[in-house]
């Protein structure tokens, strides 16, 4: 007689607990053509906004957060327990699954109402696709070491700089930056998060083909005198140490 193979999941989630998991189990296996896959592995399509598009209207994404932004309240355990079924889709689409996550506790915890009925809401039901931008040419992930650079006038902020290794740079709605804002001061009391919406004037200079990710549309993304609304502050000013944290 065979023996039932049971997942790990099966023993750490709680009865109550395992409904979002058996429906992002399911979800992977009747919502996602396998074409999608072979044409983001050959470079046909460079971006995961069609999982974002088919997830979000099933309340898949951002399921940690309020059910008023449209979250489930669920809990971390439950969460990574999808997002482990959707890594049988590969990195791409994996990453773009984990995004509103990502982008989305910055909004969640430090965010205001409106930033959150702006971004937080629709992200989660699918209908915008965010991205982080952390990572610089000169010092990799090193968060201190940013270069890029936000100087206020008047209702805005003048951004300058450049990220590179962002996932989403090809086709993201928006995107959450990291950027110095006070370059006198104390590293960890120094830089700022904003977001920053693609129509504002972001470049995407390249694309790269990376082994493990392709078809997320990784790419370099440039900002040149691109003018940030003050209101898209996340946070304190200088107080981005907290939102990375």
């Amino acid at each position: 007689m065979e023996r039932e193979e049971l997942s790990m999941w099966e023993y750490l989630l709680k009865e109550q607990e395992k409904g979002y998991w058996i429906e992002v189990k399911e979800f992977v296996k009747n919502d996602i053509p396998p074409k999608l896959i072979r044409d983001m592995d050959s470079g046909i399509i460079e971006t995961g906004r069609p999982l974002i598009e088919k997830a979000g209207p099933k309340g898949l994404l951002g399921a940690r957060f309020p059910k008023i932004y449209g979250g489930r309240e669920i809990n971390w355990i439950s969460e990574v327990a999808g997002v482990e079924e959707v890594g049988v889709l590969g990195m791409s689409l994996s990453c773009a699954f984990v995004m509103p996550s990502i982008v989305g506790e910055a909004l969640n915890l430090f965010g205001t109402d409106a930033q959150k009925q702006r971004y937080l809401l629709p992200t989660n039901q699918g209908e915008l696709y965010s991205a982080e931008a952390l990572t610089e040419p000169r010092g990799g992930s090193d968060f201190f070491g940013a270069t890029t650079n936000a100087k206020r006038s008047g209702d805005f902020f003048i951004l300058n700089g450049e990220k590179r290794f962002v996932v989403g740079a090809q086709d993201a709605d928006y995107f959450l930056v990291y950027a110095k804002t006070d370059p006198e001061g104390d590293p960890r009391r120094s830089i700022s998060c904003f977001i920053v919406e693609r129509n504002m004037g972001v470049e995407v200079q390249n694309i790269y083909q990376l082994l493990g990710t392709r078809g997320g549309g990784t790419g370099r993304i440039v900002f040149r005198d691109v003018k940030v609304p003050a209101e898209n502050l996340i946070g304190k000013l200088n107080g981005a140490y907290e939102v990375f944290n």
